[in-house]
């Protein structure tokens, strides 16, 4: 299989293509990317030498260049979105720009090409919150921050294709991933760096909102499942039942690195937080995929990860991080960073 991935550059998407080389000795990867702030040529350090790797700086939006490389590739598997809640209430225009429109850029091109198959990657986020039991794949999208919106419009261009062009696409729906490589603005990799250097950890409200937490490579691994064993026009959730709250998080950081609980710091939460994700990941375990990794080992690698590999996130965290972080945690408490 020939396979191009775009946003491999990424946390996720760079995960994916590591595990594709190494598992998989006949695909070959063209990874297209943007660098973006959250893209890092690093991620991807162990695969350049790899003869089956090539790497291209560009757009998804960019029609030229995506419609060339779909011909170069048998499937086209779509990790490519701005992918943070918090700078979607920010500046949504990018979201809408890369995750909508990019995604239609990446259809068409895949349907000239006349690829058959094509995988999209969603979130459970575009279920919206989930007060009680867990969302199914049938389940209506009711996404309520611009970040879910842009994804579940992604989705819904997808829907359509398979609907009028017969376009043999399928669509996972990971939950909240964490591990290596993440850049440090999310929450788990935040709270590990911040307690490294004994800077406050940002906790949402009063920290009770639920997360379904994964494991980035049991994540990939079932994207992986999806794009070869699932049926085109079938959706798959990824999930690992790892439902754990945002003070709960930031407890085990302190606990795994021995800091101090006042490291804890309650801001002002979110505009339209939503309070509990959780997935039914059924259909996929139904192929063969579960998850590997529990949220107590998974923390521990990521924790451990961090502390060892402080060459890798150091330059990340550099003035405009902390611009935005200014701009986005407003603390509840006096002392506060």
């Amino acid at each position: 299989m020939r396979l191009l991935v775009t946003g491999g550059a990424g946390f996720i998407g760079s995960e994916f293509v590591r595990m594709t080389l190494g598992e998989h000795p006949e695909d070959a990867v063209v990874v297209l990317d943007k660098l973006t702030y959250a893209g890092n040529l690093r991620n991807l350090e162990s695969v350049r030498a790899d003869a089956r790797f090539r790497f291209v700086h560009g757009d998804i939006g960019d029609a030229g260049a995506v419609g060339g490389l779909a011909r170069e590739c048998d499937v086209i598997v779509n990790f490519a979105a701005e992918s943070h809640v918090d700078r979607s209430l920010e500046a949504p225009g990018q979201f809408i720009l890369t995750d909508v429109y990019g995604t239609y850029a990446l259809l068409e091109a895949a349907r000239a090409a006349g690829h058959e198959r094509f995988l999209q990657v969603s979130t459970d986020e575009v279920y919206g919150e989930v007060a009680v039991g867990r969302s199914q794949e049938v389940d209506p999208l009711r996404p309520r921050s611009p970040y879910s919106a842009s994804k579940a419009g992604g989705e819904m261009l997808v829907q359509a294709y398979r609907a009028s062009y017969g376009f043999p696409a399928i669509v996972t729906r990971g939950s909240n991933t964490y591990g290596w490589y993440q850049y440090p603005e999310k929450i788990i990799p935040l709270f590990i760096t911040n307690a490294i250097d004994d800077e406050p950890l940002p906790i949402y409200g009063d920290g009770s909102a639920v997360r379904d937490y994964i494991f980035v490579s049991d994540h990939c691994r079932g994207i992986d499942m999806a794009l070869r064993q699932g049926t085109p026009g079938e959706d798959y959730n990824v999930g690992a039942r790892g439902e754990v709250s945002g003070v709960n998080v930031a407890d085990a950081v302190l606990r795994l690195l021995g800091k101090a609980a006042d490291l804890k710091q309650f801001v002002r939460d979110r505009p339209g937080h939503d309070r509990r994700y959780a997935l039914d990941s059924s259909k996929l375990r139904a192929l063969g995929w579960q998850p590997e990794v529990g949220f107590d080992e998974g923390l521990e690698r990521a924790v451990r990860w961090y502390v060892d590999n402080q060459d890798w996130w150091r330059p990340l965290k550099s003035g405009d991080f902390w611009d935005f972080y200014r701009r986005n945690y407003k603390p509840l408490q006096s002392g506060a960073r």
